[in-house]
């Protein structure tokens, strides 16, 4: 298992560092940081406005039984994508990070998939020969290994207790960065915390972007790897520290 560093957050204040290609434009201010609580076609150049808050709240109960992933926009990746900023105060955005801790505690990452990037929405974004195959073979495989890198790093009775985006540090990302053809909204760095044995402890989340108003990871662990392993973006004693912002 590989652990994942990144710059303070101070530092991505003072200069965002977008990758290569992926800062064409003025995104809009952008909103403070908000959590959530957790227990249990052409392109155009203007993104809608952000909201100014975002209320906590706790996701659907889960139904007994066995696992089961909860519904979180089904079918949207097959729509056409909209500019509408995603909110963390929604029954989509609570049921896929309760999917994606699902997928943790229980190792199988199939489970998480509502929460992932859709594939449909990638082979819509992404100006490659072939996206359909580098989802699978690279962000949908990464995924696996990371959900395995957290999952050997969670203990069992760990219980979700909220998670927090830096929607300050969210950008839109323009069609033409980054290998696009559509734009969407991007958020670097958000935090999972949760309670083991009586520990506030978290690791992050290395990329959320957007479709349709709703926000999906897209990388869990890293955006970048040296080595074909599971990674767990800076797991921290206490909620660590959201960001940096910049990427794609």
């Amino acid at each position: 298992m590989v652990v994942s560093q990144r710059l303070p957050l101070a530092a991505a204040v003072i200069a965002v560092a977008l990758l290569a290609g992926c800062g064409a434009g003025q995104p809009p201010q952008p909103p403070a940081s908000t959590q959530v609580s957790g227990t249990g076609t052409g392109p155009q150049r203007t993104p809608s406005a952000k909201p100014t808050a975002s209320a906590s709240s706790a996701p659907a109960p889960r139904p007994t039984g066995p696992p089961t992933a909860l519904p979180v926009a089904p079918g949207a990746g097959g729509l056409p994508q909209t500019r509408i900023f995603p909110s963390t105060d929604s029954a989509a955005f609570r049921n896929a990070m309760a999917d994606l801790w699902l997928a943790v505690t229980t190792g199988n990452p199939g489970l998480g998939l509502p929460a992932f990037f859709p594939l449909a929405a990638y082979q819509q974004v992404k100006a490659i020969p072939d996206p359909a195959a580098d989802w699978r073979s690279r962000l949908w495989y990464d995924f696996t290994l990371d959900v395995g890198a957290a999952h050997g790093l969670v203990a069992s009775g760990a219980r979700l207790v909220r998670v927090i985006v830096p929607v300050s540090d969210a950008a839109w990302v323009y069609p033409g960065a980054c290998y696009n053809s559509i734009g969407y909204w991007h958020v670097p760095g958000a935090r999972v915390i949760y309670l083991q044995r009586g520990q506030e402890r978290s690791f992050g989340i290395a990329s959320l972007i957007s479709w349709r108003g709703v926000w999906y990871v897209v990388h869990f662990g890293a955006v970048l790897r040296g080595a074909v392993t599971g990674i767990v973006d800076q797991p921290a004693l206490g909620p660590g520290v959201p960001g940096p912002a910049g990427g794609c």
